[in-house]
């Protein structure tokens, strides 16, 4: 059993002991990285009741990285919503850190420790570490020296299914201060284009894939419709706006979207979402949201348009159904200033998305 330690002490042992262009998109690029990730938390979609979601990881899909010399395995989020790569450190105290897969800095001769704290507040918990260097590969790719954070007190992560997250914004978004891993990846010449992609398989917890240098076409249909970002720092674009029946019913004369993969819902404005729930019809019941399952057949798709391109989502894919009941994939707790929607994977896993951080711009396509 870990000796109980002051949030000051933890943080103090750890300091104290280690004191030391413009270009086109390539399919199938030569240089190009194919990472495979998996689906640990999916609903299932069999029989059951219906109902809509509160917040929650309804579903996560997570990839392994090593870290260090030798390699260290860690399964961690891919997540675009964030910038900085974290895990726990073997001083985490936390319970959520109990069940967790633990860096030991001790086993590793690439390990550069710094003094630097960082603490990372997400909607789910937050957690607080140092920053340290090391070697960290993701399939075939190696990043040198990374930065990355070192957690010691984690709350709000308990019974969460992964390791960390490795985020995959813009440097800017960085709490710690560190580079990205996709920007060291970038100015090391591992990828030859700055350009990663995400494929979020809709019905299997296998298949899903994160690629880095280039995109490969045999994960989706048509074209690819380029998307600007509203400006280089996030991956936040204009939506035009959200609609069911040709009637539009959020977004009304345009509002912003953020496209994160490390969200599992979609997510508005508390009175909007709420509307939206009264046109689908839902029975609220505490936090959560149900409708028959005998309607998701019925049901209208929702339609979000984005740079006057049409993106659907039909019922079947914001209505989740479980053993017991089913419920629709949006969340209310999130209220901006302003009409901001967050996109997560209930939509992503109908479109593949292409994060071009050489164009500053989004690419989508219907996923196969």
């Amino acid at each position: 059993m870990r000796k109980a330690l002051s949030e000051k002490n933890m943080l103090n042992s750890f300091l104290k002991e280690h004191a030391y262009r413009v270009s086109p998109i390539s399919s199938r690029s030569s240089n190009l990285t194919i990472h495979p990730l998996r689906n640990i938390m999916n609903v299932s979609i069999l029989g059951g009741m219906c109902s809509a979601a509160p917040p929650g990881a309804l579903m996560l899909y997570v990839g392994n990285i090593t870290i260090g010399t030798p390699p260290q395995e860690f399964q961690v989020v891919f997540d675009t919503g964030s910038s900085d790569l974290w895990v726990p450190s073997i001083f985490c105290n936390s319970p959520a850190c109990y069940t967790y897969a633990i860096f030991n800095h001790l086993k590793s001769s690439t390990f550069r420790p710094t003094r630097r704290i960082f603490t990372i507040k997400y909607s789910s918990g937050w957690i607080k570490g140092a920053v340290a260097y090391d070697t960290v590969w993701i399939g075939d790719l190696v990043s040198i020296d990374q930065a990355f954070g070192l957690s010691v007190l984690a709350d709000g992560f308990e019974g969460m299914p992964f390791d960390g997250i490795l985020g995959l914004n813009y440097p800017n978004i960085s709490v710690s201060g560190a580079i990205p891993i996709f920007d060291n990846l970038k100015n090391q010449g591992a990828i030859s284009e700055p350009v990663f992609a995400f494929y979020l398989n809709k019905n299997k917890r296998g298949g899903s894939v994160v690629m880095f240098g280039g995109v490969d076409h045999r994960y989706y249909k048509g074209e690819l419709n380029w998307v600007p970002l509203i400006q280089a720092g996030d991956w936040r674009v204009h939506m035009d706006s959200i609609s069911m029946k040709k009637k539009v019913i959020a977004c009304s004369g345009g509002c912003e979207a953020l496209l994160y993969t490390g969200t599992s819902l979609i997510q508005g404005p508390s009175s909007l979402v709420d509307d939206i729930h009264k046109l689908i019809g839902t029975t609220p019941q505490g936090s959560k949201h149900y409708v028959s399952c005998l309607t998701i057949n019925t049901l209208p798709s929702i339609v979000f348009t984005i740079n006057s391109i049409n993106y659907p989502v039909p019922a079947r894919a914001y209505i989740l159904k479980s053993p017991v009941r089913a419920h629709a994939d949006w969340s209310n707790s999130w209220s901006p200033s302003t009409e901001t929607w967050i996109l997560g994977d209930v939509f992503l896993r109908r479109y593949f998305s292409v994060f071009d951080r050489g164009n500053d711009r989004i690419g989508l396509a219907q996923a196969v």
